[in-house]
């Protein structure tokens, strides 16, 4: 990401350190990492998807910044660092998160993959940050906030601002891999369900850590009377809610070659602790 990245000193320099210092702060690098085991899975060189891995990293950092301004989620702290425009001021944030936004496709597109794999990685982005994905599905949670919300209203939320984008990374980097249209469907669907598991798992650590473990404030949910599990059925149900949809993304991985990294990550994505 550091050498994607515009260099801190190329002008405008107070756009690109705000794009280097979210990009580059310490984060889990989920995505990423999903999509690289996703090739290594179907049998491809874990490396010859890092820069893919990267623009969907570029994605989520976009969302992060766009998430934590006042207008939305109004947060003070991301990473263990103060947020985005905390450090650079609200006007440099949107416009880094913008920035972010356009250097992840311009990395797909410039990337070293067959025309039509690389269109058909695009194609996958796109849908999974539009109105159908994570800008839809952040839409409907911040609409959703002090109000009754059913469990498949929830569900939908959850998929979508957290699972499609999660989903994508799977799909990209299978298909980018070499990857047959069945094998990029069983992950997708593994990547949805992880994504779904991932999330309750972070309403779950929102009730229970803190800021200095989550890096990020905690308890939020709850003051915001934000639409999360916990809230809806309870710190146990939750938990076997996140546990069910590991269990079932393991279950997608029947027939793909080598899913044993894919497999960890899932288990990782409810056992963390941050």
């Amino acid at each position: 990401m550091a050498e994607l990245l515009p260099a801190s000193d190329a002008v405008p320099q107070q756009l690109h350190e705000a794009m280097r210092y979210s990009c580059l702060a310490p984060g889990k690098r989920m995505r990423p990492a999903l999509a690289m085991a996703s090739a290594e899975a179907v049998g491809a060189e874990a490396l010859s998807v890092l820069d893919a891995g990267c623009a969907i990293e570029f994605v989520h950092c976009f969302s992060l910044i766009h998430d934590d301004l006042p207008a939305i989620d109004n947060d003070d702290l991301r990473r263990g660092l103060p947020t985005c425009h905390k450090a650079f001021g609200e006007a440099v944030a949107i416009l880094a998160g913008d920035a972010l936004f356009a250097l992840a496709f311009d990395t797909i597109a410039r990337g070293p993959w067959h025309p039509e794999r690389s269109v058909k990685a695009v194609a996958s982005l796109t849908r999974s940050t539009g109105t159908y994905g994570l800008v839809g599905g952040e839409t409907l949670d911040i609409l959703s906030e002090g109000k009754p919300v059913d469990a498949e209203t929830l569900k939908l939320i959850h998929e979508r601002k957290t699972g499609a984008l999660i989903a994508a990374s799977c799909e990209i980097g299978a298909l980018l891999g070499g990857a047959d249209d069945a094998q990029c469907s069983r992950l997708y669907e593994y990547g949805a369900c992880v994504g779904l598991a991932f999330q309750i798992a972070d309403d779950l650590l929102n009730e229970t850590s803190t800021p200095e473990q989550l890096g990020k404030a905690a308890g939020s949910d709850r003051e915001r009377g934000k639409a999360t599990y916990p809230a809806l059925i309870g710190m146990e149900a939750s938990r076997r809610a996140a546990f069910d949809a590991v269990a079932r993304g393991i279950d997608c991985l029947e027939g793909i070659s080598h899913p044993e990294f894919l497999e960890d990550i899932a288990r990782y994505s409810v056992e963390r602790l941050h």
